[in-house]
C-alpha cells in the first residue's frame, strides 16, 4: 500500500474473519468492496431461509438494496465523495427478476435522479456470503 492510499472499514466481524477493507482510495479512485444490507454488525431485512439455507422469499430485495446504497454513501462520504462520484457499479443478486424490479426505484432514489449517471451491471449468482443476503453491490468512484 502506498503512503497516499487510505482505507475505511465498518468494524464488522466479517472484515476481520475474511480479511479485507470496505473501501480503499488510491489516487483519484475509490474502490468499494461489495456492500450488503448491514447496520454495523447487524444485518437488515435478511430474507427468510429454510433448514437447508435456501431463500424462501425475496420480498426484502428493495429494503436490502436501500441499506446497501446507504452503506456505500456512508463510506464515500468518509473520503469526501458521494454517490454522485460513482462511475461503475456491479449488482450481484440471487434473484434477477426481484432485483430488476426493485433496482429502478431504489437506484433512482439513491442517486437522486431519474437517470443515474453510472455504468451498471446486474449479475445473477447462486450464492452470496451471508444466509438471507439477496444482493451485494460493489462500486468504483472517481474524485
Amino acid at each position: 500500500m502506498s503512503p497516499n492510499d487510505r482505507v475505511e472499514n465498518f468494524g464488522t466481524p466479517w472484515e476481520e474473519s475474511y480479511g479485507y477493507v470496505q473501501a480503499i482510495k488510491r489516487g483519484d479512485s475509490i474502490y468499494l468492496s461489495g456492500q450488503l444490507a448491514n447496520d454495523g454488525a447487524d444485518l437488515v431485512a435478511m430474507a427468510p431461509v429454510d433448514a437447508e439455507g435456501a431463500i424462501t422469499d425475496v420480498g426484502n430485495m428493495g429494503q436490502q438494496m436501500q441499506q446497501t446504497y446507504h452503506n456505500a454513501d456512508v463510506l464515500l462520504k468518509r473520503f469526501g465523495a458521494s454517490l454522485d462520484d460513482v462511475v461503475e457499479e456491479v449488482v450481484y443478486t440471487l434473484d434477477i427478476d426481484a432485483a430488476f424490479a426493485a433496482a429502478g426505484p431504489v437506484r433512482k432514489a439513491a442517486y437522486g435522479r431519474d437517470d443515474p449517471q453510472v455504468a451498471s451491471t446486474l449479475v445473477g449468482v447462486t450464492r452470496l456470503a451471508i444466509p438471507g443476503q439477496l444482493v451485494e453491490i460493489k462500486m468504483i468512484a472517481r474524485v
